[in-house]
């Protein structure tokens, strides 16, 4: 700041003070990123959410992520964590054991999936109980090393995510094929998750960073979207 005195014709110059607190990192509209030990809020009344900690009365980071608030609630989402499913969500899975009525499937979640023997469509789209003969043939649908692409019907109080294949588009894929795995905030959150590419290409983007691709069986109908990647 520059002051002026008019008595003597002096110019006296001030710097301004230091702000006080972290450096701001507030990019984009209103998005606040933190690190550990970043202080989010020294406001009374708030409430502690995931990926935070209070020290001193202070509501302070404890991992990388983006600050999102929920009235009162603050929580931080880390940038880079394993896959958390939410209901509706399209995953491409590895079955890794058979059990008791069910399938364990890994979907790059802390926890495996569970495809029960009631949430599969069975041979012909046939609607019936299942049966002990079913159970004893869990392995015809479904076996170890399997991949399948399924949808989440429900997420357990443990985080753990039940699925389904009751449509025709949630099935086994076919041997030949090319799996990717990529970071699961890479795939965005669509309507659609079945692709077409002109290449002749077969492509299905799972919500948990899992990707399958195979040569498409029908090539005389694209569908190109490409606003995912």
């Amino acid at each position: 700041a520059v002051v002026s005195t008019q008595s003597t014709g002096e110019i006296a110059i001030f710097s301004p003070a230091p702000p006080k607190g972290p450096p701001s990192r507030k990019f984009g509209l209103g998005v606040q990123h933190v690190v550990p030990g970043d202080v989010i809020t020294e406001e009374p009344g708030f409430l502690r959410g995931h990926g935070t900690q209070i020290i001193d009365g202070k509501l302070v980071a404890c991992v990388c992520g983006v600050v999102e608030r929920v009235n009162k609630l603050i929580v931080v989402r880390p940038i880079k964590s394993r896959f958390q499913s939410e209901i509706g969500d399209v995953v491409v899975g590895r079955i890794v054991d058979v059990g008791n009525k069910r399938w364990k499937v890994d979907i790059n979640a802390k926890q495996y999936g569970i495809l029960l023997l009631n949430s599969i469509n069975l041979p012909g789209g046939v609607q019936r109980r299942r049966t002990q003969e079913d159970e004893l043939n869990m392995r015809t649908f479904f076996a170890e090393n399997d991949l399948i692409v399924a949808e989440v019907q429900s997420v357990f109080g443990d985080g753990s995510a039940s699925l389904h294949t009751r449509s025709a588009k949630y099935r086994r894929l076919v041997d030949s094929g090319l799996f990717l795995a990529v970071h699961p905030k890479l795939i965005k959150r669509t309507k659609e998750h079945f692709h077409k590419l002109p290449c002749g290409i077969d492509l299905s983007l799972g919500q948990n960073g899992y990707i399958w691709m195979t040569e498409s069986l029908v090539s005389n109908e694209v569908d190109v979207n490409m606003d995912h990647f």
